[in-house]
């Protein structure tokens, strides 16, 4: 099996001002999870580095870039999957954490829970030896002013939650194993205490050895009202290809309940989609060695050297 990884930045609308960091940004996540997969390493190991490397990155709406909530705090959500076995690890609401996809996974291997959230997580991560990152420095001034207007009298914060980028990855390795992951610091001014898709099990991802793996973004409750990534993944297990599965899941939603988003897809074929709803969406996929990447009119491919 040939190794492919695709990762998204997030689904909505990318200001001019953030389209070559988040361009940039998702290309070298893909690059590094990529670079697991081509020495033998486990889809589990890459989709983990690529989410870990937009977590670091302040262009994105998760880790070190994360929104802020109602107290100008910020509080993430994670979630990890191995398509080997449907083991699966998540965090809720975490703070103080540079990398809560870390966290999650840890959630998976090291407890008998799929789920932590808050304090609890917070007292694992201390048990885990993770170290403790002041809230401060997870904040970015673009954060900062985001969640500043938003608190304005005549502001509008659904407009600017068009402007999010939740992370994920999906990626198939060389022994045919599905994952994904995906990680975000939710909506802008949400309350506090507010939990998304994203570590919700079947709607902010999931993977399975038996037809693939999916990481989603977009509004976050519209997503959970159609578990839009199990939904994907069933419409493939009735033999959609990915692209058709992601488009009717997105359709769906849409039509259903309003909402807009974006996914990526891989098959356990090792075929892939990236597909949205929205205005825009970052992402970047390798596969065969070929860097391919979402640009405003079209798809623009080029090989590794």
């Amino acid at each position: 099996m040939k190794p492919v990884i695709v990762v998204h930045g997030g689904a909505g609308r990318i200001f001019k001002e953030r389209e070559e960091g988040s361009r940039t940004g998702v290309v070298r996540a893909a690059l590094r999870g990529y670079g697991i997969l081509k020495q033998g390493g486990s889809a589990l190991d890459a989709v983990e580095e690529a989410v870990r490397s937009m977590e670091d990155d302040p262009h994105f709406n998760a880790g070190c870039g994360s929104v802020l909530n109602e107290k100008g705090e910020v509080e993430m959500d994670a979630i990890i999957m191995d398509g080997k076995n449907l083991d699966s690890g998540a965090v809720s609401a975490v703070k103080c954490i540079a990398n809560p996809i870390k966290l999650a996974r840890l959630v998976m291997e090291k407890t008998k829970h799929m789920l932590l959230t808050d304090r609890g997580a917070h007292l694992f991560a201390q048990a885990m030896g993770i170290p403790e990152t002041p809230g401060e420095k997870l904040i970015t001034e673009r954060s900062r002013e985001r969640w500043r207007n938003n608190l304005e009298p005549d502001s509008n914060p659904q407009e600017f939650q068009k402007d999010l980028g939740t992370v994920g990855a999906v990626a198939i390795d060389s022994e045919g194993n599905v994952a994904c992951a995906t990680s975000t610091g939710g909506l802008s001014n949400k309350l506090t205490g507010r939990v998304g898709d994203t570590a919700c099990i079947g709607s902010g991802g999931y993977a399975d050895n038996h037809s693939g793996a999916t990481s989603t973004t977009g509004h976050g409750e519209s997503i959970m009202k159609v578990v839009l990534a199990r939904l994907i993944l069933y419409h493939m297990e009735q033999g959609m290809s990915p692209e058709m599965a992601a488009d009717t899941a997105l359709d769906y939603m849409k039509t259903r309940v309003g909402g807009l988003g974006g996914v990526i897809v891989v098959d356990n074929s090792g075929e892939w989609a990236a597909r949205f709803s929205t205005k825009q969406m970052s992402w970047a996929t390798v596969k065969d060695d070929q860097v391919t990447i979402q640009r405003s009119l079209g798809m623009i491919s080029a090989q590794l050297s």
